[in-house]
């Protein structure tokens, strides 16, 4: 099936290896397509900084074209890699699982086996953020009806900050949008509250935040607890340097992000990918800060996608992953 992203923004451009390089590297390369595209999510998240970033970062190291793709995010994301509409892409684990179990909405009864797990990301703190003029300091401040913005449509900020405010008993009002549109919708007062699922520092909170006061609202220990029994997330802590508006760590929960490849590429394509990305961290935390997840060690933290066969060789040769063979695709 083919699957039409209603936004498309190609971030990079063909970017040429030397005749010599390209020679030297040949006889590795049968199979590779001449271009790639990397799911992203929408403009001023951190899902679009992060993969337009490495997209960048693979297509000249490997003398490819290439570049990130706005999307709906992680849901779409699975979408496009299993079909093959993208060759790359990203998404965080309960998606993936839904996907997996044939429950993600873009497609519901579509089992997407064929997206590979390629190297784990960063974690995806769950936090809300709201005029300090609106008054609200917390989740009890939320009052009844607010309009809340809750990211794209089928994002995992869409999927999962519903469900944990409908547990925690907050009545609101649904709005849908990019993260750049709902910080302006915000900042104009269109939304009461905008309940980011990003990795941080969000672009659009940064921006916000220099813009005008904000509150970024934390979980009390209360809700933590009552999250994590509910749904597969982890404990987390914002960092205070995060952002300038924070004066102490802000208590959240968190979900792990992976970057995702179509299950039919070329083993020697993907590990090379895999090897530019997780190599030089330095150069990833250049490209965001959210990077600094973006380790070897932590190729453990997928316990749902089957992981590519390039992917997975790269991690047992360089970071001693001991893969089951019953989590590499085709094995």
């Amino acid at each position: 099936m083919k699957l039409k992203v209603m936004t498309r923004t190609l971030v990079a451009v063909a970017l040429g290896a030397s005749m010599s390089a390209s020679m030297a590297v040949a006889q590795d390369r049968e199979g590779w397509p001449e271009s790639f595209t990397v799911g992203t999510a929408s403009q001023g998240g951190t899902y679009f900084a992060y993969g337009s970033g490495w997209a960048n970062l693979v297509a000249e190291e490997l003398g490819l074209s290439g570049g990130g793709e706005v999307t709906g995010g992680p849901m779409q994301n699975m979408a496009l890699v299993h079909t093959g509409d993208a060759q790359f892409g990203m998404t965080t684990m309960g998606p993936a699982a839904e996907s997996l179990a044939g429950t993600n909405p873009i497609a519901p009864g579509l089992q997407m086996t064929n997206a590979c797990a390629m190297f784990p990301m960063y974690q995806t703190p769950f936090s809300i953020t709201a005029l300090a003029s609106s008054g609200i300091t917390s989740i009890a401040d939320i009052p009844d009806g607010a309009k809340i913005g809750f990211g794209p449509a089928g994002s995992t900020s869409d999927t999962y900050f519903p469900r944990m405010m409908d547990a925690l008993g907050v009545n609101y009002e649904r709005r849908n949008g990019g993260w750049s549109d709902l910080g302006g919708q915000l900042q104009d007062g269109l939304l009461d509250v905008i309940a980011f699922a990003a990795g941080v520092p969000v672009p659009a909170v940064s921006q916000l935040e220099v813009q005008t006061d904000i509150n970024i609202i934390e979980f009390t220990e209360e809700e933590q607890a009552k999250i994590l029994a509910e749904f597969p997330v982890s404990e987390f802590e914002i960092a205070a340097a995060t952002y300038s508006t924070l004066e102490n760590p802000a208590r959240s929960v968190s979900m792990w992000n992976f970057a995702i490849a179509n299950c039919d590429l070329p083993a020697s394509f993907v590990k090379a990918a895999v090897d530019v990305v997780m190599s030089d961290n330095a150069r990833m935390v250049g490209i965001h800060k959210a990077a600094r997840s973006t380790l070897p060690e932590n190729w453990d933290k997928n316990k749902v996608l089957k992981w590519h066969p390039g992917a997975a060789e790269w991690f047992k040769e360089n970071a001693g992953a001991d893969i089951p063979d019953d989590m590499i695709h085709g094995m």
